[in-house]
């Protein structure tokens, strides 16, 4: 699939872009509605208004304490700025709305000047001709080169040999683990940190003795009404194993996962819950609080929920890269990226916009507060950073990211994610067994695979 934009169609033939660019249009009152006070080019464009041109407008989609976090940033930058309207922000429901929402507005030529994209979603974006590609002469503009960032989250963007995305972090797969709990398990050095857990041996071992500990589970991990844990966990494991292949290719219009390994891997994951080592049946929250409570040693789940552990009083923690159980480390995982949706800049536009991304990468020690992994190397090389805990002791996991196969149904939060999510679930649930979750995940993903990229 093309990078570039799709050659308009002829005169008369109706193209789901143009479908959607007369959607954009009757629905306009709607959406100015939707967006009025958060000052979007979206609504400003709709109601015929226009913003200050120094202005930039950034839309994102982050909540709880990221959201915290990023205001913060922003009001830093407007600090920079000397004056509040120098940035107009606005922030939108998380997954395929905030998408769809980028996509509607670009597609009508109202696109903010910057947008948060999941790496794992901007591919499909750039396939579309969504966006801006990232050159070297415009991060220049602003002292970056892609030198300054984590090459693998850096090569993990591209799509077409193209640059696409500035990254902001790494938001990595790991193990959190009650320190009370694995001190009487016996599983900590003399620093207190947890001893290291190599191979499936030890693994178990570690899981035996946590279990004996608590008199519960050695580990927890949320697969009741929540999909993305599930896979997150089956990737990380299915990943770690030599012949591992992606879940899809060509665009997501080929399935190539690897049969053998997958069911392989799934029926270790219902072997560790029928003997009781994980978690059978816990919801998110539920698989929080077994850590949290002392009734796991472990929990495994994203970074970002450190600052749900730091919430707890009393609870003393620590958090580590998902042990290699099999043949090398692997951590699924995804990245928070800044992109330029697609749009006429002048250089004055294109110096304002990277220069809001480089005061974002410039403050990500207040982001990797939050958990994230840094992708911005002076930050993440930092003494600062590397003084930072716990989230130095599980940084190393973004070295070994597994990102999700690019296709216009896949990436974080997408349909992908809920349908491989829900049927891996069910395995660890005891409730399908692995050979019945694969032909369904097969049968599933063939009418996603089998349809056109909608945009």
């Amino acid at each position: 699939m093309n990078s570039h934009p799709p050659t308009p169609p002829a005169r008369g033939v109706l193209s789901r872009r143009n479908l959607l660019r007369g959607g954009l249009a009757a629905g306009g009152l709607g959406l100015v509605a939707a967006t009025a006070g958060c000052g979007s080019p979206l609504a400003a464009g709709l109601a015929g208004s226009q913003l200050d041109p120094g202005t930039v407008t950034f839309w994102n989609l982050f909540g709880g304490g990221d959201g915290a976090r990023l205001q913060t940033m922003l009001d830093e930058y407007r600090q920079q700025q000397s004056r509040p309207d120098s940035l107009v922000a606005a922030t939108f429901a998380w997954g395929n709305p905030y998408y769809t929402k980028v996509s509607l507005a670009t597609i009508g030529d109202q696109p903010p000047d910057v947008a948060v994209a999941h790496l794992t979603r901007a591919a499909n974006l750039a396939q579309a001709g969504l966006l801006t590609p990232i050159t070297e002469d415009m991060l220049s503009t602003v002292g970056l080169t892609s030198a300054d960032f984590n090459q693998k989250v850096w090569a993990a963007q591209k799509v077409n040999d193209q640059d696409w995305t500035v990254p902001l972090d790494t938001h990595p797969f790991v193990m959190f683990y009650n320190v009370d709990v694995c001190q009487k398990a016996g599983l900590l050095d003399g620093e207190g940190k947890l001893k290291p857990i190599q191979g499936v041996e030890e693994w178990e071992a570690a899981l035996k003795a946590a279990k004996q500990a608590t008199g519960g589970l050695g580990l927890s991990v949320a697969n009741v009404n929540e999909f993305a844990t599930p896979w997150r966990f089956f990737q990380t494991l299915y990943s770690q194993q030599e012949g591992a292949t992606d879940f899809l290719s060509d665009g997501g219009t080929k399935i190539t996962f690897n049969e053998d390994l997958t069911a392989k891997t799934l029926e270790y994951i219902q072997k560790l819950a029928n003997d009781g080592l994980i978690s059978k049946a816990a919801d998110y929250a539920g698989s929080q609080t077994d850590m949290f409570t002392g009734k796991s040693a472990f929990y495994l789940q994203g970074e970002w929920e450190i600052t749900t552990a730091q919430g707890i009083k009393d609870l003393k923690f620590g958090m580590v890269p998902v042990p290699t159980v099999f043949d090398k480390p692997a951590a699924q995982a995804d990245s928070h990226t800044f992109v330029l949706p697609k749009m006429e800049r002048s250089p004055e536009q294109v110096q304002r916009a990277m220069g809001f991304i480089k005061s974002m990468l410039d403050q990500s020690m207040t982001w990797a507060a939050g958990g994230h992994v840094p992708a911005y190397l002076p930050t993440l090389d930092s003494d600062e950073y590397k003084a930072l805990e716990p989230q130095a002791d599980y940084a190393s996991a973004a070295d070994v990211a597994v990102y999700d196969a690019p296709a216009w149904y896949s990436g974080s939060g997408s349909n992908f994610e809920n349908i491989v999510g829900a049927q891996i679930g069910l395995v660890q649930q005891g409730l399908s067994s692995p050979s019945a979750a694969i032909s369904s995940i097969r049968s599933q993903l063939q009418s996603y695979a089998s349809t056109a990229n909608p945009l």
